[in-house]
């Protein structure tokens, strides 16, 4: 249907406008680092395709500062070293003037020595960890504080959960939002042999024992809650499991910060109603600008059926907020770009207004939804747009440090001695 489809037939395609190849000086280059093999493909490859889409749509309006746009796709195929080898060879061998990419922070944490040496631009469009702020990354997905800590109210508030399971696949994003979520919950009163944590490796598919664990964790008769930083393709077996043992919602409800509409888009979801998911964007969202989306989503792709997610509206926004900094700075430039990003804003698809932070990070509201039997989402609780925080209130080592790139040129600020604790992401 597309020019750009038709020339993704390797790890690596470049896919540009018009017949002929262009000089390299006559395009601007955008980078696109997503897994199209392995156990993350199941999420990312939706990323790519959205990407070109956007860079088709920029395309058709006249390009970049008389320029065409120029996606170079390239596959670190779910390999979190090879991550910082293909970003190397975006920014060196392409020479490409941003990158879009990543999903686990493990492969943002490969990347980012690479990112910060070569002085290149990502955009990061999924939920993480926190405790993390670069000055050449822009955060487009959640901080803790607007997904992973508004769940565990809500579970606390709406749902009276008093036992909590922590499931969470094991590398760096599971581990430190449990760990700030640990902290969270002791201080809200919950006693620390209440908290269940179990980590398992990307792809784990036998969840047989850790259900049983769950279970088992409301023996008492307390109500227990599963908050699942889980990602990939072992979702699919631990909902599985979960149908298999006859588990409901009502029993003992999940809320999933790695499952959206994709991931739900390949299960049968009939014994999943009920369960939740935390992001800040969902295809049920009924506005004008996420019709406008999905209908340009569904010509571009060729599919009615297929759905569209939360990091999908991160590129979206952080594309755009890209592109409009570029005008504003009337170059490609790195830095240039970098100044002109703070204050950025855009209209989200669920209504309201996107803003870029100074410490990289966006103001977005935070949504819980439901699981529909069609694999869509009931969204129950929408916040205000709430600002992303680079550095967690509930550890105390985080708490008193800020980021702010644009007056103290730190994302590592400590507010109590007032200095620059670090400028390069070796956090």
């Amino acid at each position: 249907m597309t020019f750009f489809k038709s020339m993704l037939t390797g790890t690596l395609a470049a896919a540009t406008l018009g017949s002929a190849a262009l000089a390299a000086d006559d395009t601007i280059k955008v980078g696109v680092l997503h897994s199209l093999s392995g156990t993350m493909a199941i999420s990312e490859t939706t990323l790519k395709d959205t990407m070109l889409m956007l860079i088709e749509q920029q395309n058709a309006k006249g390009g970049l500062l008389g320029k065409q746009l120029e996606a170079v796709v390239v596959d670190p195929a779910s390999d979190w070293p090879l991550f910082a080898e293909k970003a190397r060879e975006l920014l060196t061998v392409h020479n490409v003037d941003v990158i879009y990419g990543n999903w686990t922070s493990v492969s943002r944490k490969s990347v980012l020595p690479v990112i910060e040496e070569l002085n290149g631009l990502l955009f990061y469009p999924v939920q993480y960890e926190g405790e993390e702020s670069s000055k050449n990354v822009f955060y487009t997905g959640a901080a803790p504080n607007q997904q992973a800590i508004p769940a565990t109210d809500y579970f606390l508030d709406e749902l009276g959960i008093e036992k909590f399971a922590l499931l969470g696949t094991d590398y760096v994003y599971p581990r430190t939002t449990n760990n700030i979520l640990e902290s969270y919950l002791k201080g809200k009163g919950i006693a620390a042999e209440d908290i269940f944590v179990n980590y398992t490796p990307f792809g784990h598919s036998d969840w047989s024992k850790i259900v049983a664990d769950v279970v088992a964790l409301g023996a008492d008769g307390k109500k227990v809650g599963v908050i699942s930083t889980i990602n990939g393709d072992a979702n699919i077996g631990f909902y599985k499991e979960l149908a298999a043992a006859g588990i409901s919602a009502d029993d003992i409800p999940v809320v999933a910060f790695s499952v959206g509409e994709e991931e739900l888009s390949g299960l049968d979801t009939s014994n999943l109603v009920g369960h939740l998911a935390a992001w800040n964007y969902f295809m049920s969202a009924d506005t004008p600008e996420n019709a406008e989306f999905i209908k340009t989503w569904h010509a571009f792709i060729g599919d009615d059926k297929r759905v569209t997610n939360d990091p999908m509206e991160a590129h979206y926004i952080g594309f755009n907020m890209w592109v409009a900094a570029v005008e504003a700075a009337g170059t490609t430039d790195v830095d240039a770009v970098r100044a002109e990003m703070y204050g950025q804003e855009f209209p989200n698809l669920t209504g309201g207004t996107a803003v870029m932070g100074v410490n990289h990070h966006l103001s977005k509201p935070v949504l819980i939804g439901e699981i529909q039997a069609d694999g869509q989402f009931d969204i129950i609780s929408e916040t205000d747009p709430v600002p992303g925080d680079a550095w967690t209130d509930f550890l105390p080592e985080s708490a008193v440090l800020e980021s702010d790139w644009k007056d103290l040129g730190c994302g590592m600020y400590n507010t109590e001695t007032k200095t620059c604790v670090q400028i390069l992401s070796n956090y």
